[in-house]
């Protein structure tokens, strides 16, 4: 421990930081052993409401690694950002914005994979997108004012609906019924103009069986980087039927979003030093040359979502949940875009003046409207030593893609709602799987899961081409518990997933679908002041779409197969009860991420450079959350995150690396506690990066072969950018529930 203290804490002010952190981590180990324990391991009943996700979650009895996080833990930092943000001090993960300052695009990862391999359901409901594979909150707004609780399973985790989880599955459960009629107004400000309005009702059950409960939001922000704006307005209204053995839900919720777009990053060493909040998106020219931006250089889009749950407990061993779904997205991005061929866009050169033209300025809307509908279901046998549950679903995507010309210099014989590209996408998802829990012994359980995916994907796009493939898949895992006593136990995992490619993977060449064999043991410890977890994993790669840290022609990243890779691991994630007012809470991953003989083109010569580091990787991720509570009903938070540094390109490029930071949150709450009017006042203050770190927590790298500039040869040029994150801002939020 002294040898990887003294590396950590070498001299130098950039390392103090790293030091602080590493000594909080130090603190928290030195004192666990010495607490007493208390049975935290055995099974706590199900309520009809967390049948909902019972299919697709896990308890501390499976072999499976996961984090819970409950709405009282995020609450008091639910003052507009998004839902990566609240997750942003579990283990492993990393978060980011576009805009740099939690509102607007955020995305997440987890054990260096990116948010297209987190696979996301909402009460069991597949949320990815069924061609990017991406998750967009921004289509939902405020959506963590509507979550009940959430889990976030690291690695393959169990089967669950939707894509196949590559590094983490998220499972979000919306709001339980409410048994009281309540209310809550809640209104939040703060730094770059930055506010929130949430309105929140329940009428209670009615005749001890109704409830009819509803959510309406609007947040706006100026955004840290220059024009990143966000106009974002959400909504969320259930209806609920309770009986003695049945719960009944119909849940509509969504959004609509307008952000002007900030996902171009900065890509000017000098403007990163000197001005990091340079957005170059609606960039142009005039034609005195001067630099302008056009104002409505806007990204809008509408997504809603329908859900009809039917949760049925038969008798005492056995239950049952079936679901139908539909989500509706529409929207559209609006780019200003100077010279532009007129053949990319389907239009004849024109003359005039005697000068022939085929090149114009224009404004342009890129359409995408989609549907998304389809049905999931599970029963659930439970019975002395058994737990069965046999599962599945159904789900279509239908999505059309188009562009519109809706101004331009020289409109050549362009119509308006003229159409210059027109193509249509369809996916079908059918999963089925089965698991089981078996209690061999006291000391032992057995666990074993498997799951049969069916994936068809059709799509005649110009970018992608005509695409008509079909995957079949299966998926089994097993695993096993031993319960050393009541205070701890150990398990043991493997599962092999297997995941098809996205749009764009197909849009970059002829991708193959991806294979993994994920290994996982772990150990638990749990006591009434103290809860360990230690867990071991190794994730061994096929053909793995890693990041190549470049962009495509609209922001999105771009991927590629790589072959044999693997990523292995210790994480370590723990809670201590150091006194009636204080509470630490830190988690420490460490891994490595690598590429075997991974090959790149450079120079025009394709090189085989062997061991390389999977991009956006990081070997080193920590976190730790220390609570203070001096009275009742008022506590406050040091939020401390650290990121080591991670290479934006699977080359090990020294161009693409990203710097490690260290960012430190204040979060305080309190609660007044009235008998007239209101129930309750709550004050809740988030002071982000309190130290004023200067910082990026995500970018992106590129290469090109050059062969103009030395006639004969090809010369590889390397190029990176970065997204700049904000300094120290301040988020203030009032709420109060009657």
């Amino acid at each position: 421990m002294q040898t990887l203290f003294n590396k950590f804490c070498h001299k130098g002010t950039k390392s103090f930081s790293r030091c602080f952190f590493f000594s909080l981590l130090l603190f928290s180990f030195s004192g666990f052993s010495q607490e007493t324990v208390n049975d935290t391991t055995k099974t706590k009943e199900i309520s009809l409401d967390e049948v909902l996700v019972s299919a697709v979650r896990v308890t501390a009895q499976s072999p499976v690694t996961f984090s819970n996080l409950r709405k009282e833990e995020f609450q008091s930092r639910n003052l507009g950002q998004d839902i990566p943000l609240m997750m942003n001090y579990l283990p492993s993960v990393v978060t980011t914005t576009d805009a740099g300052a939690g509102v607007g695009y955020t995305g997440i990862r987890v054990r260096g994979s990116d948010a297209t391999r987190v696979n996301v359901t909402i009460n069991g409901i597949p949320y990815n997108d069924s061609e990017s594979q991406g998750t967009f909150w921004v289509n939902m707004p405020d959506f963590a004012s509507s979550t009940e609780s959430l889990q976030l399973q690291r690695g393959v985790g169990t089967s669950t609906n939707g894509a196949g989880a590559f590094g983490a599955s998220l499972n979000v459960l919306t709001d339980n019924y409410s048994k009281e009629s309540k209310g809550e107004i809640s209104n939040s400000f703060g730094s770059f103009n930055t506010r929130k309005h949430t309105v929140k009702f329940s009428t209670g059950l009615m005749n001890e069986q109704f409830e009819i409960a509803g959510r309406l939001s609007a947040i706006n922000s100026d955004g840290y980087i220059d024009r990143a704006s966000s106009d974002l307005k959400s909504y969320f209204l259930q209806g609920a039927y309770v009986g003695k053995s049945t719960l009944i839900k119909g849940l509509v919720f969504g959004g609509i979003q307008k952000t002007y777009q900030a996902w171009y990053g900065l890509e000017d060493p000098e403007k990163l030093e000197n001005d990091r909040t340079f957005n170059v998106a609606g960039m142009y020219f005039d034609e005195k040359g001067k630099m302008k931006f056009y104002d409505n250089e806007t990204d809008n889009y509408q997504q809603d979502h329908y859900q009809l749950h039917w949760n049925e407990r038969w008798n005492e061993h056995w239950s049952s949940n079936f679901a139908f779904h539909y989500t509706k997205g529409k929207g559209y991005f609006e780019q200003y875009k100077e010279d532009e061929d007129f053949s990319d866009y389907g239009l004849e050169p024109i003359v005039l003046g005697g000068e022939t033209i085929d090149m114009t300025d224009l404004i342009r809307r890129r359409w995408l409207d989609n549907d998304f509908y389809g049905t999931t279901f599970s029963v659930n046998y439970n019975k002395d030593k058994v737990d069965v549950i046999i599962g599945g679903g159904a789900n279509k995507y239908e999505g059309d893609h188009f562009g519109e010309i809706i101004w331009a210099q020289y409109a050549s014989q362009s119509e308006i709602r003229d159409r210059y590209y027109d193509d249509f996408s369809s996916k079908t998802d059918v999963n089925v799987f089965a698991k089981i829990n078996y209690q061999l012994t006291t000391k032992w359980r057995l666990f074993g899961d498997m799951q049969y995916r069916n994936v068809g994907y059709q799509a005649n796009g110009a970018e992608t081409g005509l695409v008509n493939d079909t995957f079949n898949f299966f998926n089994p895992k097993v695993g096993v518990t031993y319960v050393m006593n009541e205070k701890q136990n150990f398990y043991f995992s493997y599962a092999k997933a297997n995941r098809e490619p996205n749009r764009n993977d197909y849009e970059s060449g002829n991708p193959k679908p991806e294979k993994l064999d994920d290994y996982e043991l772990g150990w638990r410890f749990s006591t009434e002041k103290t809860k360990l977890n230690v867990n071991g994993y190794f994730m061994k790669y096929r053909d793995q779409l890693v990041l190549t840290g470049e962009l495509n022609d609209v922001g999105a990243p771009v991927r590629a197969n790589s072959g044999d890779s693997y990523r292995l691991g210790l994480e370590v994630d723990a809670t201590f009860k150091l006194t009636n007012k204080w509470f630490l809470q830190p988690n420490v991953t460490l891994s490595q991420n690598i590429n075997q003989d991974f090959v790149f083109q450079r120079d025009g010569v394709f090189e085989d450079l062997g061991t390389t580091n999977i991009a956006f990787s990081p070997d080193l991720i920590a976190a730790n959350r220390l609570v203070f509570m001096p009275i009742q009903n008022f506590q406050v938070s040091l939020l401390s995150k650290f990121v080591g540094e991670q290479y934006m390109g699977n080359i090990d490029a020294e161009s693409s690396k990203l710097d490690s930071y260290f960012v430190n949150d204040l979060n305080a709450s309190y609660e007044i506690v009235t008998k007239k009017v209101f129930k309750s006042i709550r004050i809740d203050v988030l002071v982000n990066n309190i130290f004023n770190l200067e910082y990026e927590s995500n970018g992106y790298f590129y290469t090109y072969d050059d062969d103009f500039s030395n006639p004969g040869t090809v010369t590889t040029i390397e190029g990176a950018g970065y997204y700049p994150q904000a300094g120290i801002n301040l988020l203030v939020g009032l709420t109060l529930l009657f």
